[in-house]
Formats: C-alpha cells, structure tokens, sequence
C-alpha cells in the first residue's frame, strides 16, 4: 500500500474544511434569505400606526400643468422666462425656459420655488422679511426675490413653483401665482 505524502493530506483536509465552510455559508445564507428572518421590531405600516406619516405630494401631471401655465402667462405678455416646480423636499418636479429666456433663469426659477416652498409663503412677501432678518439670504439654495409661489393642500405646502427672466420681481411672481391658479381649475 502507497503512503500518502503530509502534503498531499494538508491539502486534500485543507479542501474538505473549505467545502464543509462553503456548505455551511450557504445554509446560513439561505436561512437569512426566508421571509422569517425579518427584524422582530419591524414597524409595521398601517394607518393607524403612531411612528409614521403621509404627506401629499404633487404629482408629476399636475406640476406640468403648472409650470406650463406660468410659461403660457409669461408668454401671452412676451416675457422670456423659465419655469421650475419643486416638490415638498425642494426636489426638482418640472423645469421649462422658454424660447429665448436668459441662461441664468432656469436656476434662479428654481431657487424662487424652493424659497417659496420651504417657507410657504410667496417670495415677495419673504422679500420683505429680509429686512427685519437679513441674515436669511444666506441660506443655501434660497433666491429672494418675487416669483416663487407656494402650492399648498389642506394648509400645507407641497410644492413651488418658481419663475424668472422678467423684467421685475413682480410679473415673475404674478406669472408663478397664474401656475398656482391653473391647479384650482
């Protein structure tokens, strides 16, 4: 009978523990891949459960309704503007520039309808805020300027809708409120 060399028997026990290690990695993960393992203190997503929330958000038809309006409003008065709504979060819906509207426009449109929307209340009237709490315009990403309007359900802002390129604060803002007025109809 042929004696076994000691390394042939290191290697050949040496690929018996990594086969037995690889088998019971395998039944591990396979038991961590059953619906049982879930978390025992899982919160569980219901209606009635204290530790969550809802909120309404803007949907994607209606901040292009929106915006599209505000361009078309800007338009009928041979303004070159862009056009931004922004969700709850600030997050970027919908953004339209229109024909010939500066390059600075687009960003200023949405800073407007972040500014508006963080502070639900229209950019003119935060205009005016500014001069009891200068310090605000140096919040990042905010634009005080007119032409940022919140969109608010039940009280609560859910969107904004931003809008820049006009000659004054005053036509953006009045085209930014006509893109809140066409989701009333």
């Amino acid at each position: 009978m042929q004696q076994i060399s000691k390394r042939v028997r290191v290697l050949t026990g040496g690929a018996a523990l990594v086969a037995l290690g690889a088998g019971a990695f395998g039944a591990v993960s396979a038991s961590a891949a059953t619906p049982d393992a879930a978390p025992a203190a899982a919160v569980k997503a219901d209606a009635k459960n204290k530790n969550t929330t809802t909120s309404t958000h803007l949907t994607i038809d209606a901040a292009t309704k929106a915006a599209r309006a505000a361009l078309d409003a800007a338009e009928k008065e041979n303004q070159r503007v862009s056009v931004a709504v922004v969700d709850r979060n600030g997050n970027t819906l919908v953004t339209l520039r229109g024909d010939g509207a500066g390059p600075q426009s687009s960003e200023s449109a949405e800073k407007k309808a972040y500014t508006a929307v963080s502070w639900n209340a229209p950019t003119t009237e935060l205009v005016e805020r500014l001069e009891q709490a200068p310090r605000l315009k140096d919040i990042p990403g905010t634009l005080f300027l007119g032409g940022g309007a919140p969109v608010t359900s039940k009280n609560a802002p859910v969107a904004g809708i931003g809008v820049a390129g006009a000659p004054s604060g005053d036509l953006d803002q009045k085209f930014a409120q006509a893109g809140v007025d066409a989701l009333a109809r």
